[in-house]
């Protein structure tokens, strides 16, 4: 089975770790690792992105200010 068609069945963390190698790897000479790592890289962040958008929003926090020492509120 090829790299590129595991990507769907990984984890996160895993994804992650490839997409450094890939990174890292991407900075060595002319090679075959060096030219697998550049055709897989585009795939591995479109999976990420995938993955980022499928999550479920985040909730939005509302922060309230306190009222200076003193100042009683309303």
């Amino acid at each position: 089975m090829a790299v590129a068609d595991m990507l769907p069945t990984m984890d996160d963390k895993a994804l992650e770790s490839l997409k450094a190698n890939a990174l890292r790897l991407q900075d060595e000479p002319e090679g075959a690792r060096q030219k697998q790592a550049e055709m897989l890289l585009p795939l591995i962040e479109a999976e990420l992105a995938e993955r980022e958008a499928r999550k479920p929003p985040k909730p939005v926090r509302v922060v309230r200010k306190k009222a200076p020492a003193g100042v009683k509120a309303a």
